[in-house]
């Protein structure tokens, strides 16, 4: 029986190693450019939703214009609603915030014109989920809300589902809040209020979170930093195999 050289075996297999070394270099440097455009795109993100959350607020969306409002223009938007709580048909999404666990209250609200919006009033503590415990929140009659434009949360979070026939909601969902209380005419959005539009001590408004998180570039930083090590470790063989 005979057996190929040692020294080709061992030619291939540096061979091999080399052309993954390579690879892996590429892979890393189109890693670490990606993560610098996704950089471009996160500051880019942040600086146009920092402007639409401290601009004056301007009237929301109606029905004409629903079909066309989308992520990128329109979310964190501040706008202004006229129209009237149902406070008969509220929900309650579970919450956990700076003031603690507990609940967001969303509330329909109707416009003159017989569009409804769903309304994040704001939060409210465990024990004051009943409305019965925050009678002077529930405000009747016309009101003039003002608030950060937001856009459906479907299904629920990543570890739970929302439960509408049991009432246990886990996300903003307005198509399934809607047809929870068999809503009509209404806006593929919701608004999270201001604090100065809750009307009360509870619910709590003006708790949205814009926060995005940027590591782009530690990311991009590491990627590049592990196609280094690819070369010198590509260096080191083949200086190794030249002795």
């Amino acid at each position: 029986m005979t057996t190929a050289p040692a020294p080709r075996q061992s030619v291939a297999r540096k061979a091999l190693l080399s052309a993954f070394l390579l690879l892996a270099c590429a892979g890393f440097v189109a890693l670490g450019i990606w993560q610098i455009e996704r950089l471009g795109w996160k500051r880019d993100l942040i600086a146009r939703v920092d402007s639409r959350v401290h601009a004056a607020p301007v009237q929301a969306p109606a029905r004409a214009q629903w079909p066309t409002i989308n992520q990128q223009n329109d979310e964190y938007r501040h706008v202004q609603i006229v129209g009237q709580f149902d406070n008969t048909k509220e929900t309650y999404v579970y919450a956990s915030t700076e003031l603690g666990a507990g609940y967001w209250v969303l509330t329909p609200l109707t416009t003159t014109d017989g569009e409804t919006v769903l309304i994040n009033r704001g939060f409210v503590p465990l024990d004051k989920k009943a409305p019965s415990t925050r009678l002077e929140g529930q405000i009747t009659g016309p009101v003039t809300v003002t608030g950060l434009l937001r856009l459906s949360e479907p299904n629920g979070t990543l570890l739970r589902s929302n439960v509408p026939q049991d009432d246990r909601w886990y996300s903003r969902d307005v198509a399934a809040i809607a047809s929870k209380w068999d809503l009509s005419n209404v806006a593929p959005y919701f608004i999270d209020a201001d604090k100065s539009a809750t009307g009360g001590t509870f619910p709590v408004g003006g708790l949205t979170q814009v926060k995005f998180p940027n590591s782009h570039l530690q990311y991009a930083i590491t990627w590049f930093v592990m196609a280094l090590m690819s070369l010198v470790f590509l260096w080191y063989l083949f200086r190794h195999s030249s002795k």
